[in-house]
This record gives structure tokens, sequence and C-alpha cells, in this order.
């Protein structure tokens, strides 16, 4: 139900305003009536009560219809005004309505006054939904910019055509640009690839007008000129009834960056599990090839010790020995890139150990080529084998003086650097501590992206066919990585190359190196000596290296063989020279055995790498006899006479 229409009516007429009531009752509405016979009561009644429709006489004593209109439109604004007079002229009928009166009628004709108020009402009506839908609007208008502007992505809307007609703050501050200035420009102003976005609109016209929604990056230039990528959802809207985008942009600078560490870490870790798979490949290749070679050079030393000096078969035998001497080089690099080989590290430092290979260096190197040395100061000592730091040295500056073509300069420089957690981030081999490092540098060719890549795999090489193995940067990464180092690359094409290597540092004190000059080979005093080893070619040959040494031996190929031969011996066995990698049975294991059974045997152990039986990573432990294979009669006779000589030391190492 209905509430009835409010009316109040200024008159102070009771006369009239009875025949006002009278004519009233024909709005057929529910309606109620309030008549105000002077100023005050009217004023109280506008400050009381809301009205839906105000009537008025015009001429009252002390005041008229005017002065009434002005009162309404200041205590109630929205409400119709409408005069009733029996004296108002047009022309003053007229300026009432021109001040805010709805209508007027003459007291003469109120058969006007009905419609009048039906008319007055309907439109107050209409007037309060109006402003009901434009107060409902400018709501959503409001909530609606108040979501553009602080949502957490750029917005933008623009025409068909690319005209920008709105932006949002994000939008304007990711680009670089204000609200105001992007609001006059055409989205291809900021695509990096404009042409290319030319070319496809059409295309993306049509998917979005059958109403896809479209995901994609694009790249925009920012005001500074940089070039920043987004990532963007476009779709088409609708606005008074004209077509438009509305595409939210995310910066992802951040995302693209950390993207871009995730795969270089990848890609270390997938290089560093390959060279760790190489590695393990090599160690076992450099294995078996050192079995073969010390055979082959062992008969070679037994047939030159047959014959005479002037034979002519002794020059094709020297070159045997030559070859195989060059394999067991390669595959010693071999072995240091798998961190198979067996070192004796000694803690030294580092800058007199590469001043003491300067002179070798430079005519390594050759005249045309500058060598310079830029020591660090106060270095910490650093521990490693002194021979693996003249490999490092070697190695690297063969490598630049063959990346440098005519006059250049090799650069070698020592110093000290912390490792951090953040540096260790972005270099997966780098592990946080204290480091001493070892760069050399070079002026040379060069290597881009793609070289630099490859540039520690065994054999992998740019050099000509037959110049180059592809083992000596190989053996520099086994070395570095044994010695709980990294060694990382940085080159250029036509701006050089550098190396640099980081080794730990070490708190100890610098020791002494000493070096023992070749002497006369030693020989036996016929001692005996059993001779554990699986491969047949080595067990024949360290038989008849010894026994052409005055040594008696005793010869087995497997562990048990040797545990039954111990059983049956009834004299004496001063040296066990054995293996160290057999089936059923290691090296160690065995000298435990034997020790257990000839508490006075001495054991010296032989391999082609070690496997991390009886050394650490390829390090002999304290007080360990090892003997490298191949090795010559020479080399076994020297050791095997220190160790007689020397003192008891346990086989339980």
């Amino acid at each position: 139900m209905h509430n009835p229409v409010r009316i109040l009516y200024l008159e102070d007429s009771p006369r009239d305003a009875e025949l006002v009531r009278d004519t009233l009752q024909r709005i057929a509405m529910p309606h109620e009536l309030r008549v105000a016979s002077d100023r005050a009561a009217y004023e109280a009644a506008l400050t009381q009560t809301r009205f839906d429709l105000i009537l008025s006489d015009y001429a009252l004593p002390n005041y008229d219809g005017m002065a009434a209109l002005a009162l309404a439109r200041e205590k109630q604004p929205d409400v119709p005004f409408i005069l009733i007079s029996g004296t108002l002229g047009e022309e003053r009928a007229v300026d009432c309505v021109v001040h805010g009166a709805t209508d007027y009628v003459l007291k003469q004709n109120l058969n006007r006054l009905v419609p009048a108020v039906l008319r007055a009402l309907t439109e107050a009506g209409e007037h309060e939904k109006r402003q009901a839908a434009e107060a409902s609007l400018r709501t959503a208008e409001h909530r609606y910019r108040d979501l553009f502007d602080q949502a957490n992505e750029g917005l933008l809307i623009m025409t068909l055509d690319g005209q920008v007609t709105e932006v949002n703050c994000v939008f304007a501050e990711a680009h670089g640009y204000t609200v105001a200035e992007l609001e006059r420009i055409n989205i291809q102003d900021l695509d990096v690839l404009k042409e290319q976005a030319m070319d496809s609109r059409a295309g993306l016209l049509r998917r979005m007008q059958a109403g896809e929604v479209l995901r994609f990056e694009a790249q925009h230039f920012h005001k500074d000129g940089q070039i920043r990528p987004f990532a963007v959802t476009s779709r088409m809207i609708t606005l008074a009834d004209q077509s438009f985008y509305l595409a939210s942009h995310q910066d992802i600078t951040a995302i693209k960056r950390v993207e871009a560490e995730k795969r270089k870490l990848e890609d270390q870790l997938h290089q560093a599990q390959k060279m760790e798979a190489v590695g393990r490949l090599a160690g076992g290749v450099a294995h078996d090839f050192n079995n073969l070679l010390m055979g082959i050079m062992g008969y070679a030393e037994l047939c030159r010790d047959a014959i005479a000096p002037d034979h002519p078969i002794r020059e094709y035998l020297d070159e045997i020995t030559s070859g195989a001497e060059r394999s067991a080089a390669i595959t010693g690099q071999l072995l240091a890139f798998a961190r198979k080989q067996t070192i004796a590290p000694r803690v030294l430092d580092l800058n007199d150990a590469v001043a003491g290979m300067l002179k070798l260096l430079r005519r390594l190197i050759g005249e045309d080529i500058n060598l310079a040395w830029r020591p660090g100061a106060n270095l910490r000592p650093v521990k490693l084998d002194p021979s693996q730091i003249d490999q490092i040295l070697a190695n690297l500056c063969v490598n630049s003086r063959d990346a440098i073509a005519g006059v250049g300069e090799v650069t070698l420089e020592t110093g000290s650097s912390t490792v951090d957690a953040e540096y260790c981030i972005t270099h997966a081999d780098a592990i946080p501590g204290a480091y001493v490092f070892l760069a050399v540098s070079d002026d040379g060719c060069g290597m881009d992206k793609e070289t630099l890549a490859q540039v520690f795999e065994p054999f992998f090489t740019t050099k000509g066919l037959g110049k180059g193995t592809g083992l000596g940067l190989a053996t520099v990464y086994g070395i570095v990585k044994q010695n709980n180092g990294f060694i990382y690359a940085y080159s250029e094409p036509g701006k050089g190359t550098t190396f640099k290597i980081y080794l730990p540092e070490t708190a100890a004190e610098t020791v002494a190196t000493t070096v023992t000059s070749k002497t006369e080979a030693p020989r036996g005093r016929g001692e005996t000596v059993l001779v554990v080893e699986d491969e047949k070619s080595l067990r024949v040959t360290c038989g008849l290296f010894l026994e052409a040494l005055d040594y008696k031996v005793l010869v087995a190929e497997t562990p048990g063989e040797a545990m039954k031969m111990i059983d049956r011996h009834p004299g004496d066995i001063h040296v066990l020279l054995t293996d160290v990698v057999m089936p059923g049975m290691d090296g160690r294991q065995l000298a435990k055995r034997i020790s257990a059974v000839k508490p006075g045997v001495k054991v010296l152990f032989m391999s082609g790498y070690t496997a991390d039986v009886i050394a650490q990573r390829g390090v002999l432990d304290e007080g360990v006899q090892f003997l490298s294979k191949p090795f010559t009669r020479d080399d076994l006779a020297r050791k095997m006479r220190g160790l007689l000589e020397g003192p008891l030391l346990p086989a339980s190492v």
C-alpha cells in the first residue's frame, strides 16, 4: 500500500483553502493536505515535515508567493511548487516559473489544479528516479575508478586502432610516463615489435571479436629507452556502443631475470654433471690404458736390455717407448681431469710457485709474446702438489699463446678473494670461503659463448687436426676440483680470455720443497718380493724387472693365490708389491691380511688410478708408498730401495 501524498498549502483564506481541498479530492490517490495560514506556520511545517507537493497563494499579508517559493527551494529544493492565485498576471507567473515554480493555477480556473498536481507529482517521481539512477551511476563510476586506479597490474583501454583512451597509474609508472602523457599516444609508439604487431592486429581483432581472451608477452619501450617485458591479457569490451581493447599488463622484468638465472644455474649443473660423468669414464679408461702401456714399456725395456747397444732393432724399441711415454702423458691428463691423479699436496706460497715457473713459461710462449707477472700482496698459503701448479700454468699459457696471432701479452696475476653466498648463487661450483686466486689472461682472439661452454670438456679443441689433444683445459679443471677449488673462464670474441682459478687458503706454515736428483738405479740384495697383479703382462714385466735387479720374486695372479703362497713359503717376504684394484679383494685389504701373518712385510702399492681405495680423492694418506703406472724399471728400483731402507710403516693405512 502506497503512503499518502503529503501536500502543504500556504493560504490565509479559509474559504479558498476549503475550495482547494474539495478540488484535490479528484486526484484519485491517497493524500494529506496541511494548510498553513501564515508565514510562521509555513516555515514551521517546512522544517518539521518532508512534503511531496507545495501549494501557495501568491498574495498574503506581509508575505507573497515569491518569498514562499524561495523558502521552499531553500528547505526542500526538489519538491514541486505550484502557485495558486486570483491576481497573478501572466508576466509575473512566468517570472515565478523562471525562479523555480513548477506551475501556476488561477483561482478562477481551479479545474486546472488536478492535472497540474498530477503532472507535478509524476515529474517529481521521474526526477527522483533519475537522480537515484545518476547517483547509482556515479557510485559505479567511483567504484570502477577505484578498481582501475588501485589495481596491482597496469590497465589500459584503447580504441581498435590502438589510440590510448585510459590508463591507470601502475601502467604509467611501469613505462616511466605520466597518465596524461600516455593518454595522448598510440600503443604502437610503445611496442618494440611495431611492424609485427601491426601485421598481427587483424588476426587478434578477429579472435577477440569472437570472445577470446588473449594472453601473450609483449616488449615495450620504457621512457628511458630500455626495453621491458610484459605479460598481457587482452579482451574486447563495449562502452557506450563502441568497441575497445581492455588489456592488463604485468611487468615481468624481475621474473625474466630470475628465469635467466635459473636457466644459467641449470646449465651449470648439467655441465657439472656431464663433466663428472666424463671424468668417471676417463678415469676407468686411463686405468686400463695404463696397464697396457705398462706392459708395452716393460717388454720394450726388457728387449732393449737383451740386445747389443748397436743393434738395429734398438731404434725401433726406442720409438715404441717414446710413443708409450707420450700416451702415458695423455692418460695422466685424463686422470687429472677425472681427479684420480695421485698427488702429494704441500703447503706452499702461490707467488713463489708461479715465480719459479716464469723462466720456463717465457720460453714456452715465445719471444713475440710478453709475459706480465702481477703478484698479489700478503697472500696466505695454499695446499696442493707443486707439480700441479706447473701443469696449470703450462696448459693455460700454451692456450693463451695459441690464441694470440703475432705479438701479444699474457698476464699472470694472483690475489686474495672472499667468496660469499650471493656470489655462489650465480656460480654453481663455488663454495663460500676465503680463497687465493690465480688469473691467466691474454689479449688473443677470444671465444664466443658456444665455445666457452665447452672449453673444459675432454678432447674438445678449436685447434686444427693433430695440433692439440683437447685435454689441456680438462686437466686444469680436474686439478682445481681435486684441490677443492673452482675455475671460471671469461671471454669475448676479439677481446681476449681470462681463466680465474680459486684455491682455498690454508692457515698452515709454508713447507719447503725438496727435490731428489736421480742417480743410478740401486739394485736389490736378494730380498724376496711378492708381486700380486691380475694383469698377466704386468705380472711378467714386474717379475722380470725385479729379477734383473737381483730380487727374489714370488708372483700371484689373485689375492687368494697370494695368501696361499704366503702359507706355503717357508722364508721371509720382505716386500708386497700389489695392484690396488683387483677382483675379489683390493690391495689394501690384502696388505692388512698379509701383515697379520708376516708383521715385518713392507708394502708398495701400484695402480693406474687409486679409485679412492688407498687415497681420498687421489690424495695419498700419510706414509702410504705408491707407484703410479706406467713406471720404468729404474722407477721401481728406486722406490723399492727407498722402501726397504726406510722405517717400517703399518700396512693398515
